[in-house]
């Protein structure tokens, strides 16, 4: 369904040349409004003469194969905000190299190029949203392999409108073939059936922990055979420094929300209970350090005692924390310590960790000391970093996942650590913060 695909990015691409010609008019607006006695006259420029910097963007996006394949919404804002970046640092180069850079305003560009990063992305999820909403713009697609992940992918699909993909077994686009406990020689024979169908074809490699996106391939010509460079990401020295660069610069830019909140925070603390504002535990730290790890009293004094009473009314609540290592009904907790837990506030004291060089805003949860062995098989990987206030199990569904299945997603997001991937994390907690989703 050639023409399909043909309508479907010449849809998403005459709707990106749309919104980024309302930028313009949107930035002159800004920029015009903008006055004072340090900031330079703003000689307006025409439409005519800015278009020439709206197809270095479209094709900066071209080139990142943004309307070729059918991208998840970070995966492709990512793309968005490089395609961006590059035609800002184009955009200046060819400016100063044809010498009009004075006949454009350089702040100008700048208001241009953020409120492209900011709105771009969005606007492409809004307007998926509205044209996956019809079936015919959905891409039909067949999933093979082993009948456990195969369900795994169709409920993603099924769920992530953006990706705009449709089941089917009779007629379809695309193939996605999950290698997984499939024999070579069928494997083969499968590969060599669809690629004569002159369809997409897919295949999901069998490691599923290690993160392909970001991994360089070599090519031995000679023997026309691949290798796969594959590192542990957060064990270089590089990203250790770049992550603890991002830590403290973002710690600094909250500080002051911090101290306003911590205020209102130790009030309602003193005022629903007695005791002290911070409980301060120990917890495994990097490289087997402990550390005491901060935050806001949630429990009433002599908590044991009430811990001992519910857990004899409710012995059913000790195999729940045998697998959650949570209770479903603290009754330790305040009033405000449940208000504190469910929009995860008992956790901002952490900044302290964090200034203190223990902690990171991202990484794997502060285990306890009695926690240790059950981390088992990865505890060597866990240990080997920072831990964070919060972290790809914490996005990831929260109290609905076993303990394993959090080691499982941390070791994950150490192997194949990104700046950029802390990033979506952070987004992604506020998101759950605000919604309490997963939250108790």
């Amino acid at each position: 369904m050639p023409h399909k695909n043909i309508l479907h990015n010449a849809i998403l691409f005459t709707i990106d040349l749309t919104v980024l010609i309302s930028l313009f008019y949107l930035s002159t607006f800004i920029r015009a409004s903008l006055g004072g006695e340090d900031i330079p006259i703003f000689n307006t420029i025409s439409l005519s003469n800015f278009i020439f910097i709206i197809f270095i963007i479209l094709f900066f996006m071209q080139s990142e194969e943004i309307y070729h394949f059918r991208y998840d919404f970070w995966q492709e804002t990512k793309k968005i905000l490089k395609s961006l970046f590059f035609s800002y640092l184009m955009t200046l180069t060819l400016l100063a190299l044809m010498k009009t850079n004075f006949e454009y305003s350089r702040l100008f560009l700048t208001i241009y190029f953020i409120s492209a990063m900011l709105l771009l992305p969005f606007s492409k999820r809004s307007i998926k949203k509205i044209l996956y909403s019809f079936d015919f713009f959905k891409n039909p697609i067949l999933i093979l392999g082993d009948p456990q992940e195969v369900e795994i992918l169709k409920d993603e699909f099924k769920k992530n409108f953006y990706l705009g993909q449709s089941l089917s077994d009779r007629e379809y686009n695309a193939v996605i073939i999950i290698s997984k406990d499939i024999q070579k020689e069928r494997l083969d024979k499968l590969i060599e059936k669809y690629l004569n169908q002159k369809i997409d074809l897919y295949i999901v490699p069998y490691l599923r922990d290690i993160n392909f996106v970001h991994s360089n391939i070599l090519e031995y010509y000679n023997i026309r055979t691949n290798a796969i460079h594959i590192e542990n990401r957060l064990l270089i020295k590089r990203n250790i420094w770049i992550k603890r660069f991002f830590d403290t610069l973002l710690t600094l830019l909250v500080l002051p929300l911090f101290a306003l909140i911590h205020l209102i925070v130790t009030l309602l603390i003193k005022l629903d209970s007695k005791g002290g504002v911070f409980f301060k535990q120990p917890r495994l730290g990097k490289d087997n350090q402990d550390f005491l790890c901060y935050k806001y009293r949630t429990m009433h004094e002599k908590s044991d005692e009430l811990l001992k009473l519910h857990l004899a009314k409710n012995p059913d609540e000790i195999a729940y924390y045998d697998e959650y290592h949570k209770y479903k009904n603290d009754p330790r907790i305040t009033k405000i310590g449940k208000i504190l837990r469910s929009t995860s506030l008992d956790e901002l004291p952490q900044i302290i960790n964090i200034l203190k060089g223990e902690m990171s805003w991202v990484g794997p949860r502060p285990y306890m000391l009695n926690e240790k062995k059950k981390l088992e098989k990865h505890l060597p990987f866990i240990l080997k970093v920072k831990p964070g206030i919060t972290g790809l199990w914490q996005v990831s569904g929260r109290n609905n996942l076993t303990f394993k299945e959090r080691n499982e997603l941390e070791v994950w997001y150490i192997k194949n650590w990104l700046l950029w991937d802390d990033f979506v994390i952070l987004v992604k907690t506020i998101k759950v913060v605000l919604l309490k989703v997963g939250a108790k």
